[in-house]
């Protein structure tokens, strides 16, 4: 007498086929994810320095906005970034600062903010330039080259933050080199590495694929430079 078949077989094997699936698209995003990271880390070091000796002079430092303050404490990633572009003006490598961060709300101006704190460290407030609309860090480097009419700049901010605002900047045809801000505590750049990745792989989306422009371009801004 013949066996008859279970009948939830079928659907059994239909779980085991979208598992295996499931795991091949897992391990084809991972591998993406992993040679976004790596590509533009690689494509772009050669160009980042931790050594104001290392860096040609440039007419304006592009320093990338983020909060003053994560989680009710002082954002040690803020803090040296000031550092970094105050140093870069004392310097001599640069003869203007442009500031750029988000201002979507009314209760919240990194642009305003980051100028504040570069008067109190030593930068004439004369030569401070604030863009208003780097929403993000493509729209910060886009608007640099397009509205505030840059060819080239110095990227200060972290190295991983960095290297990705090169690659970008490399897509748009604007010439930059980065002079890279302190290291947070560990604790801190691992949470925020790990979001790098995701940030990483959003950007190659943006300049292979999506070709993704800025929020806002709009007129031709001045930027306020020291003659020297």
């Amino acid at each position: 007498m013949a066996k008859s078949r279970s009948p939830d077989r079928k659907p059994r094997r239909w779980l085991v086929r979208a598992g295996k699936w499931s795991l091949a698209l897992a391990g084809i995003a991972a591998g993406g994810l992993a040679a976004c990271d790596w590509w533009v880390g690689a494509s772009t070091e050669a160009r980042v320095h931790d050594r104001l000796a290392e860096l040609k002079p440039a007419p304006v430092a592009l320093l990338l906005g983020t909060s003053p303050r994560y989680a009710g404490q002082p954002n040690p990633f803020y803090q040296a970034r000031i550092k970094a572009a105050q140093e870069l003006y004392a310097a001599g490598k640069v003869a203007g600062i442009l500031v750029s961060g988000d201002n979507r709300r009314a209760n919240y101006n990194e642009p305003v903010m980051m100028r504040a704190d570069l008067v109190r460290a030593g930068v004439p407030a004369k030569f401070i330039t604030m863009d208003f609309a780097g929403f993000r860090t493509l729209d910060s480097v886009v608007r640099a080259k397009a509205v505030f009419q840059q060819s080239r700049v110095i990227v200060v901010s972290q190295r991983f933050h960095a290297q990705r605002a090169l690659f970008l900047a490399q897509h748009v045809g604007l010439d930059a080199e980065a002079y890279v801000a302190e290291e947070p505590p560990l604790k801190w750049w691992i949470r925020v590495r790990t979001r790098e990745v995701f940030a990483r792989a959003l950007a190659c989306l943006d300049v292979w694929i999506l070709n993704r422009q800025p929020h806002f371009l709009g007129p031709v801004e001045p930027v306020k430079l020291q003659q020297r």
